[in-house]
């Protein structure tokens, strides 16, 4: 969802700038990689370097091994990371290590949180990176207090919000929503697959007490990450789940049914950064299962609530909701759907000025 505006924007400088596309494999099950590139109407990627799954340093280890003899191949003049996963971080090492510079799309997020993987990935990548494309105002204050130069800094906005603009329309076209036998605004969308709230088996089963609670009320629509589906297994928590009323456990979804699922929901429950911002956009109530978020700005001016990490919490905000009692918030400045034009003329100029 952030590489697609990007390549668009490039496609369109093709005479003034030639870009690659690495898929690092890192994200390889075919319903969470493969699907995104056909609903987002990107090419197979150029180099693909097929790492696969792992721990943290092990997939770290295998992206770093394999893009730097990309690097060394290839020789750019620049390499673009997007997000905070292991593979912006590994390829980031990479580069800077090569002396090749380095642009972050979406830097200066920070949860202060470092039992998250991806904050460790965000702040070593914002220290090595040569320019920070920053997506809302929290951002350029942490790249600031951080030390880095205000040079290398541009508030730019969100490509996230770039594809949502981009495919909106088309997602109005998806028949998921009639497909699952759903109503508008009478079902919750549920996404949870963050270690915290899933590798305990009394979260999850507080989790399922919380469907179990408002079954009567509105239904749940849960496309389940495979991480999410392994351990409701293991904690042999599936056959609770698939009795619970009006809960459907469903694999993941391509970008497309998934956007349009969350537009016609009463409100969606998560642990995942993306769509908080992607609900802000769409004015739909979002009810984050976390203690903190990197994206501060969908709290302050959008459509989401932090609960904490226990799903108790969120139930008082479900009642509300359910009353019609909710902040629809603002759409942030700069969440325009022309973010990665202003992030590929930022390049294009500066790739100008080495030459």
């Amino acid at each position: 969802m952030k590489v697609a505006p990007l390549h668009r924007a490039f496609s369109a400088r093709s005479a003034s700038v030639r870009h690659l596309i690495v898929h690092t494999g890192q994200h390889y099950d075919e319903k969470m990689s493969k699907v995104f590139f056909e609903d987002l109407q990107l090419p197979q990627p150029d180099i693909y370097l097929g790492v696969g799954s792992g721990s943290h340093a092990e997939q770290t280890a295998k992206v770093m091994v394999e893009f730097e003899k990309v690097v060394l191949e290839v020789k750019p003049d620049l390499v673009l990371v997007v997000g905070d996963v292991n593979s912006t971080l590994a390829c980031s090492i990479v580069a800077a290590k090569l002396h090749v510079p380095v642009a972050h799309v979406e830097a200066g997020l920070r949860s202060f949180d470092r039992r998250m993987p991806e904050e460790i990935n965000r702040l070593v990548t914002d220290a090595i990176a040569d320019l920070h494309f920053v997506t809302e105002p929290s951002g350029m204050e942490h790249l600031r207090s951080e030390g880095v130069p205000a040079a290398k800094v541009y508030l730019v906005g969100n490509t996230m919000i770039d594809s949502l603009a981009h495919f909106r329309e088309a997602a109005n076209r998806s028949a998921i929503v009639s497909d699952l036998g759903l109503a508008a605004g009478r079902y919750m969308v549920v996404t949870l697959h963050r270690p915290s709230n899933v590798d305990r088996k009394e979260i999850l089963q507080d989790v399922l007490g919380f469907f179990e609670k408002f079954a009567s009320q509105v239904s749940a629509v849960f496309p389940v990450h495979p991480r999410t589906r392994k351990m409701l297994s293991e904690f042999g928590l599936m056959e609770r789940a698939s009795k619970v009323p009006g809960l459907k456990l469903i694999d993941p979804l391509g970008y497309l049914d998934f956007l349009r699922l969350m537009q016609e929901a009463r409100f969606v429950l998560t642990d995942s950064g993306g769509i908080q911002e992607e609900t802000t956009y769409l004015g739909i109530p979002c009810l984050t299962l976390r203690e903190n978020t990197e994206r501060p700005i969908t709290v302050a001016e959008g459509s989401n609530v932090l609960c904490g990490s226990v799903i108790a919490n969120a139930m008082p905000h479900v009642e509300s909701i359910l009353a019609g009692r909710f902040k629809r918030g603002r759409n942030p400045d700069l969440w325009d759907g022309k973010a990665a034009e202003r992030i590929v003329e930022i390049i294009v100029a500066q790739l100008k000025e080495r030459t």
